[in-house]
């Protein structure tokens, strides 16, 4: 085993290396978990609970429904389009026991970007939330797929209330549009088919495939990163151990509000949690920042994970302050930068540090994090995990001296086995057993790394790199502003200029107060030449914002698009 320079830094309580292939596939995790916590509380959401056995035994309906009634072999591909519901662990863990392939889709997808997913992956059946069933119904007839199955939010609350839930979304809210899929099987039924059988166990290696995940599309077409039963058992373990000098078996309560089909939720909170019997609260529209802070306030939580956006909306809400942060031993922000300003009034709110990690759909997703010991380091993405390499390389593929700017390259037994279908693709991002993230950092000579930003997204200023990130940390801790997104746009004297879009929180706030505060902190070619104020920033569906679609839409305004 190396001795990298990063180990003098990892808590006493967090092994070098971990045991990978302790189990052979997430499903044995599961069963381990189900023998060991039976009737404490696995997932709850809107109030109601589900137990470990209850999971059990409505997942095993609902592999039943697929092998025995739509006769699916093991290996196909199941794809399912819900938000945050009780449903979707059930659903998720019924196709993995099954021994067939998760495809997790982003249900806020327009109808083309579901039938590109649903064809690209060769999807045998959809799970859909009855409130976009009608999109599935536009494309029906140009997807593969022949199975149907529809649930509605309230599905698996139980009796009066899940009926009321359905009622009041479908009737009050008007938030399911009318829909004709004949053939559609309602997920009650599906259960109640699948009950009719006994379950089998279906035999997986760590070398079959669990998950399809798809990258956010946020440039070019989005392609399906193969991740197996080897991947993520290797990234719940590195994870599981990296937070073993905080979390207790059974003790914790973990508050889940990025969407569990996007990977970041997945392994952390609802794969890696579930190993320690932890009691996951499923948010199922974070957005609704009163409910949200709402459902925060009834549970003495201990464990959240979000992304800037996420922790900057609730800190700019007032009844966040007010809640009872006592039982909080970790938070942890990931999928996008997290800014110093947000860091800094994280902590000084909540009194718990908010350790900043890294990683991609294409690694599982965690390749590095900060302790969560108290020795984390604002401003960085932390470590390599145990069993993890990080390399920081030349357009050559050649590592770089310490501090130099270059590629972040990732190796460790949580890399992808590639794009789905897509030999030439996953050849483009892998070197060796190297894989080319695609950002750019620096690493100091403890093993922390810096992510500087996005290769594709850097800005050239008369010959200069200017890194949007940077750019967007400056202005994050201008007062008044609450969100920024920093673009390039061609500029005739400088190659490229910064262009600065900024939410306020502040009406009085200018363009000129934005650009005399950048001058305090960035060197002049590094300061935005303009400033725009808007109500909103586009976003990913977990609040990542699009600096892409920032640029496109810049762009239609000038009459360049």
């Amino acid at each position: 085993m190396n001795d990298f320079s990063w180990f003098k830094f990892y808590p006493s309580a967090v092994p070098h290396e971990v045991d990978c292939a302790a189990y052979s596939s997430v499903t044995e995790l599961f069963e381990e978990s189900v023998k060991k916590y039976g009737t404490a509380v696995a997932y709850e959401c809107m109030g109601k609970t589900l137990s470990f056995q209850e999971l059990d035994r409505l997942s095993a309906q609902f592999a039943n429904y697929l092998i025995h009634e739509l006769k699916l072999s093991k290996g196909s591909r199941v794809a399912i389009q819900m938000p945050n519901v009780l449903q979707y662990p059930v659903a998720m863990f019924g196709a993995l026991r099954a021994g067939m392939v998760v495809v997790n889709t982003n249900p806020l997808y327009t109808p083309s970007e579901m039938k590109h997913q649903f064809n690209d992956s060769g999807a045998d059946v959809v799970v859909i939330v009855a409130n976009f069933a009608s999109n599935l119904e536009k494309i029906k007839t140009e997807i593969q797929a022949k199975h149907v199955i529809v649930t509605e939010l309230g599905d698996l609350l139980g009796g009066l209330k899940g009926s009321i839930v359905n009622l009041v979304v479908k009737h009050v809210k008007k938030m399911v549009p009318a829909f004709n899929l004949p053939e559609a099987v309602s997920f009650k039924k599906a259960l109640s088919l699948g009950s009719k059988h006994t379950f089998s166990k279906v035999a997986m290696t760590l070398e079959d495939p669990a998950f399809l995940q798809y990258t956010g599309g946020t440039t070019g077409v989005s392609k399906g990163a193969e991740l197996s039963h080897g991947n993520i058992v290797a990234n719940m373990q590195q994870i599981s151990a990296w937070m073993k000098p905080k979390l207790r078996e059974k003790e914790e309560i973990v508050i889940t509000a990025l969407p569990l089909y996007h990977i970041f939720a997945l392994t952390v909170n609802c794969l890696a949690m579930l190993k320690i019997g932890a009691h996951n609260v499923l948010i199922t529209n974070p957005r609704d920042m009163k409910a949200f802070i709402g459902d925060l306030a009834k549970k003495r939580f201990t464990v959240i994970t979000g992304v800037n956006t996420l922790f900057n909306g609730l800190l700019n809400q007032e009844a966040f302050g007010k809640l009872d942060f006592s039982g909080l031993k970790i938070a942890v922000g990931g999928g996008m930068a997290v800014q110093k300003a947000t860091a800094e009034k994280w902590k000084a709110v909540t009194g718990v540090p908010l350790a900043e990690g890294y990683g991609l759909t294409e690694t599982a997703p965690v390749a590095t994090c900060n302790p969560i010991d108290g020795t984390e380091r604002i401003g960085t993405i932390g470590m390599p995990l145990p069993n993890t390499e990080v390399m920081i390389a030349d357009d050559a593929g050649n590592p770089v001296a310490l501090g130099e700017r270059g590629e972040i390259f990732i190796k460790g037994p949580q890399v992808m086995k590639g794009y789905w279908n897509r030999p030439e693709e996953t050849a483009l991002v892998m070197q060796g057993d190297w894989f080319k993230s695609g950002d750019i950092g620096v690493m100091d000579a403890d093993g922390y790394t810096k992510i500087v930003d996005r290769k594709k997204e850097m800005i050239l200023v008369s010959g200069f790199n200017v890194y949007p990130n940077e750019v967007e940390d400056a202005i994050a801790s201008c007062a008044g502003v609450l969100e920024v997104g920093v673009i390039g746009m061609p500029d005739p004297k400088s190659t490229e200029k910064v262009v600065a879009y900024v939410v306020k929180k502040d009406s009085a706030l200018t363009e000129e107060k934005v650009i005399e505060h950048c001058k305090e902190f960035l060197t002049n070619y590094k300061v935005p030449k303009e400033v725009f104020f808007t109500d909103e920033l586009p976003k990913t569906n977990v609040g990542k914002i699009l600096r892409r679609k920032i640029k496109e839409a810049h762009l239609e305004k000038l009459g360049l698009a």
